[in-house]
């Protein structure tokens, strides 16, 4: 059985991958249940991977590409996402559902796709972000463009 990761495994890939002048790849990698608080993941590649019930409070994930990603019950609280990829984030239950993303930083991210239904928005700012009139879903009776959001 393969070792877990621990959060400094991941600031050690981060940390490598940048001084060699690459995108930090965490692809694919099960983090779920880890504590990420504050953590820089920015512009890091985290497509498709299992963040569910992660710990990314007040974490860097600007321009980061998480197409795909599993954040089921995450806490986003007040984590920078602006120009982050989020489409396609509702696939195989991944989506934002329950996820906490009061006071998160979600300007220009792409929301196309993404599942957003039960999310707490509160205070989120969604200024330039861009979403799908027929693929993303937002939690019951928020208004996206009252937001700020776009639909593209």
């Amino acid at each position: 059985m393969a070792k877990a990761l621990t959060r400094k495994d991941i600031e050690q890939i981060i940390t490598h991958a940048r001084e060699k002048g690459e995108t930090p790849n965490l692809s694919k990698m099960d983090l779920s249940n880890m504590g990420l608080f504050r953590a820089d993941l920015s512009e890091a590649d985290l497509s498709d991977a299992n963040l569910r019930q992660v710990n990314l409070s007040k974490a860097n994930l600007s321009r980061a590409n998480l197409q795909g990603v599993t954040l089921t019950e995450a806490n986003l609280n007040g984590t920078d996402l602006h120009g982050a990829n989020l489409s396609r984030a509702y696939l195989f239950q991944a989506g934002l559902r329950e996820a906490d993303l009061s006071e998160a930083n979600l300007r220009w991210a792409d929301l196309k796709g993404a599942d957003l239904s039960g999310a707490n928005l509160n205070e989120t700012d969604l200024r330039g972000a861009t979403y799908s009139g027929y693929t993303t879903k937002w939690p019951v009776d928020f208004d996206p463009v009252k937001a700020g959001a776009v639909k593209k």
